[in-house]
């Protein structure tokens, strides 16, 4: 889906493009935006190449992203906007946790983070906050950030502990790719891999290798649900 040019009479109409590597999802997205007389999805995509060139000719005002995305990282794309200029309002709609991903996702550019479980009820208010250069979270995160600001912010455990690229490495695991997949897909040496899986295994306390395999596979397979 190419990103179409304005016309005269949508001059005054909020572009939105969604990148989304399930076709039924970027459908849904356009259907609930068109109800807003003054949005339009202006372009859908699938993988970051494909959004980059779209996004770069139709100068959307928001992108839609999900994390998970064909040959690519949804984390990458969304840093990769941030530093366009003009960068575009970014809202994440994905099916992984909220706690694990909300923080990384605004840090690396993003305004808002929504679960696709409460995709029906809050989608049209996440992107009409974001549009108006607000930060959109559920009432728990947004709560859990603020108790975290006003404590203190302890150590961070589990996954939580892993850095993005730790956690995209971890992720790909989880789908079954090898370190020699990984490294080629990252574009990273086999050392570097090797030594993020040693990371990894340290920070989530896994004796070796198959454990690591097996909370991998584990995680994914919940967080694509």
């Amino acid at each position: 889906m190419t990103c179409a040019g304005r016309s005269p009479s949508r001059l005054k109409r909020i572009r939105i493009a969604v990148v989304d590597d399930h076709p039924l999802v970027r459908e849904g997205l356009a259907a609930r935006i068109s109800t807003q007389p003054d949005w339009e999805v202006c372009c859908g995509a699938a993988d970051p190449e494909e959004a980059l060139a779209l996004i770069r000719a139709g100068r959307p005002e928001l992108v839609i992203v999900d994390l998970a995305l064909k040959h690519g990282s949804g984390l990458d794309l969304i840093k990769q906007l941030a530093a366009a200029t003009p960068a575009p309002k970014i809202l994440v709609i994905s099916a992984y946790e909220e706690d694990l991903f909300a923080e990384r996702v605004l840090r690396a550019g993003a305004q808002g983070y929504l679960n696709k479980q409460e995709l029906h009820g809050s989608v049209i208010e996440a992107i009409g906050t974001v549009l108006r250069g607000g930060i959109y979270l559920s009432a728990a995160m947004a709560e859990k950030i603020a108790r975290q600001v006003i404590s203190g912010r302890g150590a961070a455990r589990g996954l939580e502990a892993l850095s993005d690229r730790e956690m995209q490495v971890f992720e790909l695991i989880g789908h079954g790719q090898g370190t020699r997949q990984i490294a080629e897909q990252l574009h990273l040496s086999v050392h570097t891999i090797e030594s993020h899986r040693e990371n990894i295994r340290m920070k989530l306390g896994l004796r070796n290798g198959t454990e690591l395999l097996r909370r991998a596979v584990s995680w994914t397979l919940g967080a694509r649900e």
